[in-house]
């Protein structure tokens, strides 16, 4: 039997990004996000979601472009991070010793250590209660080679991206390969 919980932001996994900008005086930024994920395939589109008490947010307001960084499990350090230090007061990126990159197709910034980046341009801001969600057309996808697969895909277990699990606060890596998308359930009607 399953137990009542009541309404809370438990869905698991959740991604473990950076969304990269720029400020008013062009300084790069970048926050840590997890209320993050795919929302659209034609034209693709991501949506964050960010309080509006964040530096990141007034930001992304103004600019209307960002990036998002996928890290390796390597990187979970800098990953926290940036998710407990303010832009307002720091540079992030010089603290945690990561390379802040423009963009090449929108105005913002992307760490150039991370393995995988979305460069997204704000086509839709809708207000959520005590979040923000920005929903960003994906622009360009760059990914570093050694990630690719040989149709050049990016490949979940050479990029180890990092999962966050609300509730318990933890970060976690991937597990093995579980079986084929589409592929695996074929067999459920066969059975009968």
């Amino acid at each position: 039997m399953k137990k009542s919980l009541g309404p809370q932001t438990l869905a698991h996994p959740t991604p473990a990004w950076i969304v990269g900008c720029y400020d008013d005086e062009g300084k790069p930024n970048g926050a840590t996000v997890a209320w993050a994920g795919i929302c659209s395939s034609k034209p693709p589109c991501l949506a964050v979601a960010l309080r509006a008490a964040t530096y990141t947010h007034g930001n992304l307001m103004r600019r209307r472009a960002f990036t998002v960084s996928v890290p390796s499990e390597q990187h979970v350090r800098e990953i926290d991070y940036f998710g407990i230090a303010s832009g307002r007061k720091t540079d992030k990126f010089a603290a945690a010793g990561l390379t802040p990159v423009r963009a090449e197709t929108v105005d913002a910034p992307y760490v150039d250590e991370f393995p995988l980046v979305l460069e997204c341009k704000v086509v839709e801001v809708v207000e959520l209660g005590l979040h923000t969600q920005f929903v960003g057309q994906i622009m360009d996808v760059k990914a570093d080679e050694a990630v690719l697969d040989e149709k050049q895909i990016p490949e979940v277990e050479k990029i180890r991206p990092i999962l966050f699990a609300p509730g318990g606060s933890c970060y976690y890596g991937i597990g093995k390969a579980l079986g084929g998308a589409f592929q695996i359930g074929k067999e459920i009607g066969k059975e009968m």
